[in-house]
């Protein structure tokens, strides 16, 4: 079960419900394909909020399904 603020978890979740690889989310969000993979990995904890905006409107959900999941 995922956590508030399970940010690897939820991206992970919401890019293959998206049906986007790593590369094609990375394309889409304006940020590294390396980002993209310490995110959803747990290398990064604590992402910065231009990021989380960007991967939301990459993704067209909101932030809160982001952070929190559906």
């Amino acid at each position: 079960m995922s956590t508030p603020f399970d940010v690897a978890q939820h991206l992970k979740h919401w890019r293959e419900k998206k049906g986007l690889t790593q590369e094609a989310l990375a394309r889409k969000a304006d940020i590294s394909y390396n980002t993209i993979i310490k995110l959803e990995t747990g290398g990064i904890k604590d992402p910065r909020i231009s990021t989380i905006i960007k991967l939301a409107r990459a993704l067209e959900i909101t932030i809160d399904e982001l952070l929190y999941g559906e």
